[in-house]
């Protein structure tokens, strides 16, 4: 590919992200942003803020988003570019099952997300856990790693890589049927979950935290006797019905349900074997060393 094309596709892709749309009215050049979820559109005539009397203005703005991140942006948007299109010259693909299981351990890390802050950061993460296995396996590339290497770290870690099957809940426990009834009631009729687990729930141990559970394993001893049967057939981001649990009812609330993942030897060992090799070559995971392959050129050169 030609230095000059790479380079365009760089400089539309850093306007893409900036996110900004430049047209001309009545003379005078006017630069709006595309509007995207939750943030309003920006006129660059218009001060972006004001201080007691003092504006803030568009130029000013974007003056200090090029002077303090606009380097660290474009090279992120160059590397991505650079493992993009040697991924797909070497064609080095990515499972798309050891994708979900980087992504089943991120939720896990996650508190309570709506199901639409879930899928947009569920989106990124694909990309990014996509763009550092190709770049692991670029950087390795031509490394050779002695298959009982391989099949040893197999034997000790195979377990790290398989993904434990467990729901994430919520639960409002109370002494008696009718106010479980009341509960869902109130959730019927719009009322937060979170507000009435406070509210009204007996369980001192998650009631402060609106009743969340957090993630539990379902082979777990700890998770609540007879929950797994109510949740089976329950659609995540939606409870249940009132049930009996020992000397009360509960309300159950499926954020999330995590099904297991597991991994046979020869499904991991490409990604076994680039593992093993960034740390025999003692190398970061830095796209600098690839850019050469593409004679990458950019502003910051000058």
């Amino acid at each position: 590919m030609s230095k000059k094309l790479l380079l365009s596709i760089i400089v539309i892709l850093l306007i893409t992200n900036i996110a900004s749309l430049t047209f001309w009215n009545n003379g005078e050049q006017t630069s709006v942003s595309e509007e995207d979820e939750g943030v309003p559109a920006i006129d660059a005539k218009k001060p972006v803020a004001t201080v007691g009397d003092v504006e803030i203005t568009y130029e000013n703005w974007m003056s200090s988003l090029r002077s303090n991140h606009g380097e660290k942006q474009l090279k992120t948007l160059i590397d991505h570019q650079v493992v993009s299109q040697l991924a797909e010259e070497k064609g080095i693909e990515i499972d798309e099952k050891v994708i979900d299981r980087e992504v089943a351990m991120l939720t896990a890390m996650q508190g309570v997300m709506t199901k639409e802050e879930l899928d947009k950061a569920e989106e990124g993460w694909r990309k990014d856990i996509r763009y550092r296995y190709q770049l692991e396996m670029l950087l390795t590339e031509g490394t050779e790693i002695p298959e009982g290497d391989m099949e040893s770290h197999y034997q000790t870690y195979g377990n790290q890589y398989n993904v434990t099957p467990s729901m994430q809940l919520s639960h409002i426990v109370v002494e008696d049927e009718e106010t479980a009834n009341k509960v869902v009631e109130e959730l019927d009729n719009g009322a937060s979950f979170n507000m009435l687990a406070k509210e009204y729930s007996t369980d001192e141990e998650t009631r402060d935290d609106g009743g969340y559970m957090g993630y539990i394993f379902t082979t777990s001893q700890f998770f609540p006797t007879g929950y797994e049967d109510v949740v089976a057939d329950m659609e995540e981001h939606s409870y249940s019905k009132p049930f009996e649990v020992g000397s009360g009812y509960a309300i159950v609330y499926l954020h999330k349900r995590l099904s297991a993942i597991d991994f046979t030897y020869e499904e991991m060992k490409p990604y076994i074997r680039s593992e093993l090799a960034m740390h025999e070559l003692d190398q970061t995971l830095n796209a600098n060393p690839l850019w050469e392959e593409l004679d990458v050129e950019w502003v910051y050169d000058e």
